[in-house]
């Protein structure tokens, strides 16, 4: 990292002005030269200017970060303790505000990943804004990390086209500097799961087959299996249904010889789905039934296969079972209180609850008022589509038939924009 860029990060980070920096050092111009790589400094300037800021000049504290940093760098990409995360990231915070270290740019991009994978949105894009003013100075090996965590940001907001655009930089990058294998390989994964966002079928399945090769020669069996299902969904998709059952097959296979229980159940949910797509209700309930029992999955995947139940139960007009499964997702969500995820599944329960109960006063509010704006928000275009036909259909039942109208032009405008993304 050039010194310039350094000394103009850590003056944008310390909050002070060119200014109050250069004043009785050098002028304000020729310290805009140096932040902008204009000029080469004199070691005596460099070591005022470092010397303000409260930085140390050393090169074997600096080979010492670099290990940390690198180390810290790969906890982000695996399922870790987000406790050892967070403790490392303090350990390395604090040396680099007080040791110049080349790692520090990569480091500070690195934070957007670290505050997604906190979950703290707001401070990855604070990060993101921090760093604009300083994005000109990248090289080749900043701008990689940079275009793929503004990605990961957008994705997460649900930015899909916006997210691939990013992605699609950072591809551009990967012969232009030296970037490692499982890192390209995260990188074609993250692409194929945005594709599989975006309803883009044959790329999903290219970019996850080639993430597949690497992480196969790296014996990454768990990345493997993730990419298994993302082909079975691909598959699905396309009503090739033999493949995607294989390809579940697989994933889950991985999953029990890695006693990996979120892929396994991953892959139980997806065999859920799939089954109930071709209308095989027993088999999609076993499978969800399997996803829900187990409790050491995450809360999120725990909701998504107990929400899935509850609408095979519906569908199947098994409503003394549906209506049994809504105690045990209420049972979930107060334990989901305080996740992201709470509004959408609270929304989707209750709204099954009134349906089942008969109460569609309360049914027609939740739904109209709350559950469709959500998901019209977020892109929701799967249960957007089945809540608007409920509600069509609803309405239609009792005579509504300009609301009946409504809803079921609002479903089938959502399953054109899906056709057509």
């Amino acid at each position: 990292m050039e010194i310039g860029s350094f000394i103009k990060l850590q003056r944008v980070k310390k909050g002070m002005t060119q200014e109050e920096l250069a004043a009785g050092i050098v002028s304000m111009s020729y310290l805009s030269k140096i932040e902008n790589l204009r000029t080469e400094a004199s070691p005596e300037v460099v070591s005022m200017l470092c010397t303000r800021l409260g930085i140390e000049l050393d090169s074997d504290k600096d080979i010492t970060i670099k290990e940390k940093c690198e180390r810290w760098f790969n906890m982000l990409f695996e399922v870790n303790d987000k406790e050892q995360i967070v403790e490392k990231f303090q350990e390395l915070n604090e040396l680099m505000t007080i040791v110049r270290s080349d790692s520090l740019m990569l480091f500070e991009i690195h934070k957007i990943r670290y505050f997604l994978v906190l979950g703290q949105y707001d401070n990855a894009l604070e990060q993101i804004n921090s760093l604009n003013e300083v994005s000109s100075s990248f090289d080749n090996n900043h701008l990689y990390y940079w275009y793929k965590f503004k990605g990961n940001y957008s994705f997460l907001n649900n930015e899909y086209n916006q997210a691939m655009k990013l992605f699609k930089l950072a591809e551009d990058k990967i012969n232009q500097t030296h970037i490692p294998d499982s890192e390209v390989a995260d990188l074609q994964y993250t692409i194929a799961v945005t594709h599989s966002k975006l309803i883009n079928t044959l790329e999903v399945i290219e970019y996850s087959n080639k993430a597949i090769d690497i992480f196969q020669k790296e014996y990454n069996f768990i990345r493997c299996a993730q990419c298994h299902i993302l082909l079975g969904i691909s598959y699905r998709r396309i009503k090739m249904y033999e493949k995607a059952i294989k390809h579940y097959n697989l994933a889950k296979h991985l999953g029990e010889l890695n006693k990996n229980n979120t892929v396994i159940q991953l892959t139980n949910q997806n065999l859920g789905y799939l089954y109930s797509a071709i209308g095989d209700s027993k088999e999609a309930i076993k499978h969800y039934l399997a996803a829900i029992d187990d409790e050491s999955v995450g809360l999120n995947e725990r909701l998504i296969a107990i929400t899935n139940l509850i609408k095979e139960y519906y569908k199947a007009y098994n409503l003394e079972k549906a209506l049994e499964v809504t105690e045990k997702a209420k049972e979930l969500l107060n334990l989901a209180k305080n996740n992201v995820f709470y509004e959408l599944y609270y929304y989707i329960v209750h709204s099954y609850i009134y349906a089942i109960n008969e109460q569609y006063e309360q049914f027609t509010t939740l739904v109209i008022e709350d559950l469709i704006p959500y998901l019209k928000k977020h892109k929701d275009h799967g249960n957007l589509i089945l809540f608007s036909n409920m509600l069509a259909k609803h309405f239609e039942s009792v005579g509504k038939y300009k609301d009946s109208v409504k809803y079921y032009k609002l479903a089938n405008l959502t399953y054109e924009e899906i056709v057509n993304l």
